[in-house]
This record gives structure tokens, sequence and C-alpha cells, in this order.
């Protein structure tokens, strides 16, 4: 018997309280792919169609005429279902299981930090005596879900923790780290957050070094232009194309 494809993944749009409350990490827009959660969001929906349908009903009879211009997926007439579902800061909300399903998967020694961000805490301390090998590792995680209400604390919990480490630490835990810490690695080197720093501050050892080339030949060649150009082996001398 043949079975219905999976539905593609709706895009939530900005939410927008009356107060003008935000959650600091959410993002403007995101996707739901949880048939579960995709039925729920449809649902209510269905409900602001039908309100707004029975609100212009009762206006035509009275001789007024709303304006639903805009209005084809049914939340431009918020109710409370909705808000409730879609608001990012509900408790019972899409967006706060998203970001509760990210800060459970996060490692162990991290976890209380991404609870911190789910939560909305715009600057929480840093954890303390995880090794930075294991943030290569948070960084560097596939995620089954990127586009989900979660992700842009993926993007940002790690760089957050890895922004202002030195080098000489930094090369120190690629040495240390695993396949996934050696993605986020390659992807932290690469990046303007590396690249930016005086060249004192980019001298990378050549063990260190070696390994975050070798895994850009192989799994992320995109950014091995950059890494050969940006990894210093001493403070006025360019990595050469090996």
């Amino acid at each position: 018997m043949p079975t219905k494809p999976p539905r593609k993944p709706l895009t939530i749009g900005d939410f927008s309280r009356a107060d003008g409350a935000r959650h600091p990490h959410h993002p403007r827009s995101y996707e739901v792919s949880d048939q579960a959660e995709i039925r729920e969001v449809r649902a209510v929906r269905r409900i602001g169609r039908q309100r707004a349908a029975a609100a212009t009903g009762a206006g035509a009879a009275k001789g007024v005429v709303f304006c639903s211009c805009g209005d084809d997926d049914g939340t431009a007439h918020p109710t409370p279902e909705s808000n409730r579902l879609l608001d990012p800061l509900s408790p019972e909300g899409i967006p706060a299981r998203h970001r509760a399903r990210w800060a459970a998967a996060a490692p162990e020694g991290l976890r209380e930090y991404a609870e911190a961000l789910a939560r909305g805490e715009e600057e929480p301390a840093p954890p303390r005596g995880v090794p930075y090998a294991v943030v290569f590792g948070w960084l560097g995680a596939p995620r089954a879900e990127p586009r989900d209400a979660a992700w842009l604390l993926a993007e940002r919990a790690p760089w957050r923790l890895l922004a202002g480490v030195g080098t000489e630490e930094l090369a120190w835990a690629v040495r240390q780290t695993d396949r996934a810490g050696l993605e986020g690695a390659v992807r932290f080197f690469a990046s303007e957050e590396f690249t930016t720093r005086h060249p004192k501050r980019r001298r990378v050892p050549d063990t260190a070094r070696d390994l975050l080339l070798r895994h850009a030949r192989s799994h992320r060649p995109r950014d091995l232009a950059v890494l050969e150009r940006r990894l210093l082996r001493t403070p006025d001398d360019r990595i050469r194309r090996s």
C-alpha cells in the first residue's frame, strides 16, 4: 500500500507580542518539520481563519468591511491557541520545545549552559572545567533539524565559548578532539572570528595545523584555501599550500 510522502517543513515567520517582549536568541523565522507539530500549527491556523471569517461575516451584516489582506495562513488574527503554540516566550510553545530538545542534546558539562540560553538568559556564565575539545565537538555535531527554532542557539552557543580563547589553548584542543570536533574546529579557524585576529594570534603549532588542513581537504574543501592563508607558522609567515 503506497504511503504518503512526509510533508515539507513549515516555515514560521516572526512572532510579535503586544508587549514587545522577545526571546533574545529566537530567530526571525524557523522551520517545523515534526509531523505532529505541523498538524498543531495547521489546526491553530484553521481556528484563526474561521474566527476571521466569522468576524467578516458579522461585520458585513452590519455594513462593515474587514480587510484580511495577507492572512492566507490564518495567523494575522491571533488567537489564544496560536499565541500559546507559537509565542517564543510560551513555555508550552513549539519554540520552547525545540530549544529544550537542543539543550537536552548538549554534551555533558555544557547542558546547564545550554539550558540557560534556552530559557532566555542573554549572557549566562560559561561552564567551568569543560575541555575546548568538547566545545569543538558541540560546534561540529550534525543537527537533524538545522532550521528549527533552536538553530540560532546551536550556531551561536559554541562560538560564544570559543571567541575569547587563546590560540594556543584552541590548538591543544584540536589535538584532543574527535572527528566531529575537527569539523567544528575547521569551521572556527576558517571563520571571521579567527581570521580577523592580529597575526600574532593566528600562530598555530604544526601538529594542530596539519590536523586542520587534513580534515579540510577531506571534508570541508571550501575552507582549505582560507585555512592555508590564515593559519600562520610564525607571526609573519603564511602557510604554503602542501
